[in-house]
């Protein structure tokens, strides 16, 4: 029984730990975006430094590197936004949406008005 015990608990410790598949906190109940996919980017952001993330639900960003911003959170103060990074070279990192703070970008390029309010939904912060 032991060796069973022993056995089930080391394959246990072995598995890795990750949030991937998990549904991690909302940052916030609404968003506000071009329209109401989110489809579109609203504008185009220029980090001013690195930026890593904490946990699955945010993306890393080099200073200097360009984010397409899609969403703008808006609960707590327009404190996080979603968007996804464009690399100096295409292809270069796989394109992903992710959460940052909005503090660490300035905006660049306004391309569409943040202008149609959306619930977000558990899909916003799910890992996968």
């Amino acid at each position: 029984m032991s060796c069973k015990l022993w056995l089930a608990l080391s394959v246990w410790l072995l598995l890795p730990t990750s949030e991937a598949g998990r549904q991690m906190p909302k940052l916030a109940d609404k968003k506000l975006c071009a329209d109401s996919d989110c489809s579109h980017p609203i504008l185009i952001a220029r980090a001013l430094q690195d930026y890593y993330p904490g946990d699955c639900r945010f993306i890393p960003i080099r200073q200097g590197q360009l984010i397409y911003v899609y969403a703008m959170l808006k609960d707590r103060g327009n404190l996080f936004w979603a968007g996804s990074v464009q690399d100096s070279y295409y292809g270069q990192q796989e394109a992903r949406i992710g959460h940052f703070p909005s503090s660490v970008v300035e905006e660049t390029h306004p391309l569409m008005p943040a202008s149609t309010e959306v619930k977000t939904t558990k899909w916003d912060f799910y890992c996968n």
